[in-house]
């Protein structure tokens, strides 16, 4: 980035709700986990796509297969989250909803549980070290584990939406979009929803998902993940953008994700030109800042400068994104103090 323009996404306060723990974890966080792990023969190359590279969504897939062997105990997942964390704090980022999978390893012992209390330690022990950034957790459920599995996952939240003192706050539906559907994953969510934990699903990653993405909106999600193939000219429907707009979803849009991974062209043809000009509640997000090798500062420039938004267009677009975390009207009041102190004039 230029190093003027640089400043001011860098300083410009943030709000990430579409971020994926352990594909965020960074280069130099990737380096400690090799060094801890030399019989791997695991290689950075293999963690991460890097400037001018694109991999295939199977591919991507394959990435975070690479990154689980080198996240497999409580240390890692404690040193990854307090990582991760810190690192958005130090791109501005005011308020983060991390999201991850719980699982479990039998050669280290453990469980989901443990997986979830980690993550949660990891939260509480950056606010103690008084790192400036406000952050929660959405239990994640990955669609390729079938229904069971994904019923399991809701009640562990269920225990942790009450016992983690408002640190665990949704659940997210992700996991390769071209496995299993939709509809079998209704009960859990439906459960999920009605026991006040907040849903944010990936919808709509993959072509010709019309009746998944029907069924899943009629819940309905709180927000959506990528939603890329919703609007007709992507190959979605009126009927769904119809839906989504009179719910008034918003959407969580990751720029160098799609074009990387290849669902997206070229950011010229990224939806958010779509969404953004009806006016419909839309959110910057990064995804996979690891994995796809950006940060919230550069999704920002990415937009600014591919979609000709200036300085003031995306200060709103930034603060408006505190409308739509999952966090209490408490939170979001103070947030929006602390955007109103930080607020530069605009000439």
């Amino acid at each position: 980035m230029d190093k003027e323009v640089d400043v001011f996404y860098r300083e410009l306060p943030k709000v990430e709700l579409h971020a994926h723990l352990n594909g965020s974890v960074s280069f130099q966080t990737i380096e400690k986990l090799i060094r801890r792990k030399p019989q791997l023969n695991i290689e950075h190359n293999m963690t991460a796509i890097g400037k001018g590279q694109r991999r295939t969504l199977d591919e991507c897939f394959q990435v975070f297969k690479v990154i689980h062997q080198l996240v497999d105990s409580e240390e890692d997942i404690l040193m990854v989250a307090t990582d991760v964390i810190k690192e958005f704090a130090a791109d501005g980022v005011k308020y983060l909803e991390l999201r991850s999978t719980p699982r479990e390893e039998t050669t280290t012992g453990l469980s989901k549980r443990k997986y979830i209390e980690t993550v949660i330690q990891a939260i509480q022990q950056c606010k103690k070290e008084g790192v400036d950034i406000d952050v929660r957790f959405l239990v994640a459920i990955d669609r390729r584990n079938g229904s069971q599995v994904a019923m399991e996952t809701v009640q562990l939240a269920e225990e942790f939406l009450v016992s983690s003192d408002g640190l665990v706050i949704g659940i997210d539906l992700s996991g390769d979009p071209t496995v299993g559907h939709g509809r079998d994953l209704i009960p859990a969510l439906q459960r999920a929803k009605n026991s006040g934990l907040k849903l944010s699903l990936h919808l709509s990653e993959v072509l010709s998902q019309y009746d998944e993405t029907n069924l899943l909106l009629d819940i309905p999600p709180d927000r959506i993940g990528h939603g890329t193939f919703l609007h007709p000219e992507m190959g979605g429907s009126e009927n769904l953008v119809d839906k989504v707009v009179q719910k008034k979803i918003p959407l969580e849009l990751c720029l160098t994700s799609n074009v990387k991974g290849q669902t997206v062209q070229c950011f010229d043809e990224h939806h958010f030109k779509y969404w953004y000009k009806m006016g419909h509640p839309v959110v910057i997000c990064t995804d996979d800042k690891g994995v796809f090798a950006t940060d919230l500062s550069q999704e920002y420039k990415i937009a600014a400068t591919t979609f000709g938004l200036d300085r003031e267009a995306i200060w709103k677009l930034s603060k408006q994104a505190i409308d739509y975390i999952f966090a209490p009207d408490s939170v979001k009041q103070q947030l929006k103090q602390r955007w109103r102190e930080l607020q530069p004039e605009f000439k």
